[in-house]
């Protein structure tokens, strides 16, 4: 069974709980029209720290609540959300909403009013039963889901022990350059590897032993993509940093045009 893609911003007020709540974490103001509703939103996964030791980032984000914010999952929010959604707005004809939604899938099935769900860092997550479950169901209602801003061969591994535990009869594979999903709205047939802010400092391109990007996914019995998965790129700080002017606009470019291509084919297809 497919979405009504309408219901994905028909939720009014009671937007109002989490998109304040999502204050706690950034000081990046809210739009004045924050709670129109839209044809799509940025729906943003919540979900627990890995108990792995990988990097500084495991150890430092596991000494807090995650259902309280300041780990891998608040990674670049709210500003990439926003950004990102303001590039719906203004390069395609589907009615963002202007603000984020937080979304936690053990509490409730609120969820499911959001066809597109977004995770970053997933080289860092470690999902619940609960939580498996409950994809698993967004899955087969028809929810696409894309995952961004992860690096290298361990953060792959901590991402896999979880996922395939939703998918553990699908493949993962490469997308064809042909594939819809590069030429919904954009023919991305140049694609490079997209650097996060660190860039500006270091000059180097990739994170850990992630030298190339990969552009990879899940599909569904009907050649679907409803898994797009970003490996060794970080396309949410491409979408953050998108005013800022010490980062490459080149990068900003792609970014966008990647995360429009993927929100358009997940409402077309």
């Amino acid at each position: 069974m497919r979405y009504g893609w309408l219901a994905a911003g028909i939720v009014g007020a009671c937007l109002l709980a989490c998109t304040v709540f999502a204050q706690k974490y950034n000081n990046f103001p809210l739009p004045s029209d924050y709670l129109v509703p839209g044809e799509w939103t940025f729906a943003r996964l919540m979900y627990p720290t890995t108990h792995l030791r990988i990097d500084w980032q495991s150890e430092f984000k596991r000494g807090y609540d995650w259902h309280e914010g300041n780990t891998n999952w608040t990674i670049d929010y709210p500003r990439s959300d926003r950004h990102l959604a303001l590039a719906i707005r203004r390069l395609t004809r589907i009615a963002g909403r202007s603000a984020e939604q937080v979304v936690n899938v053990e509490e409730d099935d609120d969820f499911f009013n959001y066809p597109w769900l977004y995770a970053v860092e997933v080289g860092h997550w470690e999902l619940s039963n609960k939580q498996i479950a409950k994809l698993r169901e967004f899955f087969d209602r028809g929810g696409f889901f894309m995952c961004d801003d992860f690096h290298g061969t361990d953060e792959w591994n901590v991402f896999v022990a979880s996922f395939k535990k939703i998918f553990p009869d699908r493949q993962i594979v490469d997308i064809d350059g042909k594939d819809a999903i590069f030429h919904t709205v954009f023919d991305l047939d140049e694609r490079y590897q997209v650097p996060g802010m660190q860039y500006t400092q270091t000059g180097r391109i990739y994170e850990k032993d992630g030298v190339n990007p990969e552009f990879r996914a899940i599909y569904d019995d009907h050649g679907r993509i409803i898994a797009a998965i970003c490996h060794n790129m970080d396309l949410g700080d491409s979408w953050e940093n998108a005013d800022e002017p010490t980062y490459p606009q080149r990068f900003s470019a792609l970014g966008l045009r990647i995360g429009v291509n993927y929100i358009v084919y997940a409402m077309s297809h």
